[in-house]
């Protein structure tokens, strides 16, 4: 650019250099705005996604992704419905065990004795007897008897008592649970447990017991070597009262209470059945 002055000749302007080079970024001094860009930048598409000589994009399809099953849930309905078919099938067995005749309950204890089919003879008798009797079991099951019976109100008697009294328990449906005498205490305490307070049921040492505990219904033993044995509790829900001979209403209080292996000849004292 020139600059005229009246009268004189045309003069350029002087450019004063500072020697400072422009900042980055800035435009030098008389620099056109947009020079220093690259004229190899491509351009940008436009806003309707057209590139410079291309067709329309293809939309993109949304991509699934596969998250698989859920085993919780499944295992859980899969355990309720297990729990549920074998709470139902358990209370189906029960009642069908409820069921079958007690007799036949009996028999399907392990190991227990049924003298009414092995030795019915060893259960008759035709009267009562005074006296010490004998018996060809022992503890004896059944047969010939005082005509007192032993207190069986869950009597717990800490010293033996005499067979011809607890017999007769037994033909009123009693269950009576002997024990040896040197059973530990913490497993007389365990029968005990079982017997105090029930009717129906007694408790006793016995001397000379091949087995640390032997269990008596009317015609019926079991013997095992715990008080811990399943067995025990199954033999008096099945054989108690249902072993009777006289019935559910005998008698099992107004009993001897007292201990000793001699029986008491108690006659008219007793009251009648």
């Amino acid at each position: 650019m020139s600059i005229s002055t009246p009268g004189g000749p045309e003069r350029r302007p002087t450019v004063v250099t500072t020697g400072k080079k422009p900042a980055a970024g800035r435009p030098a001094p008389g620099a056109k705005a947009g020079a220093g860009k690259s004229t190899g930048d491509a351009p940008r598409p436009s806003a309707g996604g057209k590139g410079k000589g291309k067709g329309p994009r293809k939309p993109i399809a949304p991509v699934k992704v596969s998250q698989g099953r859920s085993w919780g849930p499944i295992a859980l309905f899969t355990a309720v419905g297990v729990l549920a078919v074998a709470i139902i099938g358990f209370g189906a067995w029960a009642t069908f065990q409820g069921s079958k005749p007690w007799e036949d309950r009996a028999a399907d204890i392990s190991g227990i004795v049924n003298f009414r089919k092995t030795d019915p003879d060893s259960l008759k008798y035709e009267k009562h007897q005074s006296g010490t009797l004998q018996y060809k079991y022992s503890p004896p099951v059944g047969g010939v008897h005082n005509d007192a019976w032993q207190n069986c109100m869950g009597d717990v008697y800490d010293a033996p008592i005499a067979n011809e009294h607890a017999v007769h328990s037994l033909e009123h449906g009693a269950v009576w649970i002997a024990y040896r005498p040197d059973l530990p205490a913490d497993q007389v305490t365990k029968l005990r447990e079982r017997v105090q307070g029930q009717e129906k049921l007694m408790l006793s040492p016995y001397e000379g017991l091949d087995k640390p505990i032997s269990l008596q219904a009317w015609g019926y033993q079991l013997k095992v070597d715990n008080a811990d044995d399943s067995r025990i509790d199954e033999f008096i829900k099945t054989l108690r009262v249902n072993a009777s001979v006289e019935g559910p209403t005998a008698l099992c209080n107004q009993g001897v209470t007292a201990t000793g292996t001699t029986p008491r000849d108690l006659g008219a004292q007793m009251p009648t059945q």
